[in-house]
């Protein structure tokens, strides 16, 4: 398996299949902030997504991983009541290996969720955790994700030359 593929890939965090991910024994579950769980513009946690995460909370330790600024993650941490970590540099694991050590995970109880294959994916591959790929909530992005989608259509389209990706086909 390539290092920009993910582990799984499926429409957005709603069709995840979490009680498989339970079953496969992870207990953490890390999620990118824009375009993941909200649009880069919404400034506080749409109520769908707090809904879902709150229900998670039973079964699983939940952070927000971001390269953006704390200011940026902040509301959307105080919104669900989970942790963070900003500035994480991904495709860096920096972000992951301080959420690890500080609450004593193994990497095999962790999941990296994300819209991006070179900052999410890469990242979780690269610490060697499950990820799980979604695709963008919006179309509007930060600047330097443009450079990054750019890249990234690239990638895709050797996946799927090869047969073994294509976006909209989603899989477990």
């Amino acid at each position: 398996m390539g290092v920009f593929k993910p582990t799984m890939y499926r429409k957005d965090i709603f069709d995840i299949n979490y009680e498989k991910l339970k079953e496969m024994g992870i207990r953490c579950l890390v999620f990118d902030l824009d375009n993941t769980l909200g649009l880069i513009d919404h400034e506080r946690c749409p109520l769908k997504v707090r809904k879902l995460i709150k229900s998670l909370q039973n079964d699983f330790l939940i952070f927000i991983a971001s390269n953006n600024s704390m200011r940026r993650i902040k509301p959307y941490m105080e919104d669900l009541g989970v942790g963070g970590v900003s500035f994480c540099m991904k495709p860096s694991t920096r972000g992951l290996k301080k959420l690890r050590k500080q609450y004593h995970l193994k990497k095999k109880e962790m999941v990296m969720i994300g819209d991006q294959i070179v900052t999410d994916v890469l990242a979780g591959k690269r610490f060697h955790i499950m990820t799980i790929l979604v695709d963008p909530l919006g179309k509007k992005d930060l600047k330097i994700t443009g450079l990054n989608r750019y890249w990234e259509d690239k990638i895709i389209r050797r996946y799927e030359a090869r047969g073994e990706f294509k976006r909209g086909s989603y899989y477990d």
